[in-house]
């Protein structure tokens, strides 16, 4: 059973860019949406009152009067966004896009949605600015407990899906001078969307790439660098670490000869400001190490 969403009006400010101040005000003077209340007469607003104001923030950026809004049916309302295509959409309304299709798992609206922001934007600052952003909106609903696994997973992947066809589409055949980039997740680390993206931002960039992917264990790495000879070896840590396991886990990256340019990517690790090897760097993040390179 998938987990009932429950959202205060504060949840959906952050969700749907609406005002809150908004939102009362169109409960109040148009019956818009009509919140049910706990036993204890407070509001909450369920992934039907979150459906139902983010078609509505698609259509009164469109120009039509929130007054006449108020007077759709249901059915009229969807057609009408369906109708606007988000054709004159800026980047809200392809948030609102990206929402409604993972609340309904729906693939045909997330291409839709997708295409359009990659035909206005371009792909990677599509993927920066538009679906980078979401994922942090959708790591908000995971605090508030109302996002169900299953509806995360099918971002993830479908997104997975567009790197991994975008990468498909780069030319493969470089020229011998290219330096060549490993890039690994170590052991534990799942989360691979970042590292996969930045593998496409390098390939687009002339660098040769041999990618990992996830989960690498460090002590088969000394030769994986053996076979690979690579330049550069940039390795993702996306979950917190505590000074102890950042000491344990810088010792085992020891094995990496001198003259190889390390790079390690960690928020958690960037704020500890550990004692570093000569040969090794350290970045905040996978966008701040993007830029530089």
């Amino acid at each position: 059973m998938g987990i009932v969403a429950k959202y205060s009006i504060k949840d959906l400010e952050v969700l749907t860019g609406i005002k809150a101040p908004t939102i009362r005000m169109w409960e109040k003077r148009y019956q818009i949406i009509m919140p049910p209340r706990t036993e204890t007469n407070i509001r909450y607003y369920g992934n039907q009152e979150l459906k139902l104001l983010l078609n509505i923030n698609v259509l009164n950026r469109n120009g039509i009067k929130i007054s006449h809004i108020a007077k759709m049916g249901h059915e009229e309302l969807v057609a009408k966004v369906k109708d606007f295509s988000f054709v004159k959409s800026g980047d809200d309304d392809l948030f609102d896009g990206l929402m409604l299709s993972m609340i309904d798992l729906d693939e045909s609206l997330f291409h839709k949605t997708f295409y359009k922001a990659v035909s206005r934007l371009g792909f990677e600052e599509t993927i920066n600015r538009i679906i980078f952003p979401f994922f942090s909106r959708i790591g908000i609903m995971w605090q508030i407990d109302s996002i169900n696994p299953a509806q995360e997973h099918f971002m993830s992947n479908i997104v997975r899906q567009k790197i991994i066809s975008a990468i498909d589409n780069l030319p493969i055949d470089l020229p011998s001078k290219a330096k060549r980039v490993l890039l690994f997740l170590p052991e534990e680390e799942l989360h691979e969307l970042g590292m996969l993206f930045l593998n496409y931002v390098l390939k687009n960039r002339g660098y040769r790439t041999v990618y990992l992917g996830q989960a690498v264990p460090l002590n088969d790495l000394k030769k994986i660098v053996e076979i690979t000879d690579p330049d550069i070896l940039i390795c993702h840590v996306s979950n917190p670490m505590a000074i102890g396991d950042v000491n344990s886990f810088l010792d085992k990256l020891k094995m990496i000869p001198l003259n190889k340019r390390m790079i390690l990517v960690s928020a958690s690790i960037f704020e500890l400001n550990p004692s570093l090897p000569s040969h090794l760097q350290l970045f905040e993040s996978l966008k701040v190490l993007a830029e530089q390179l």
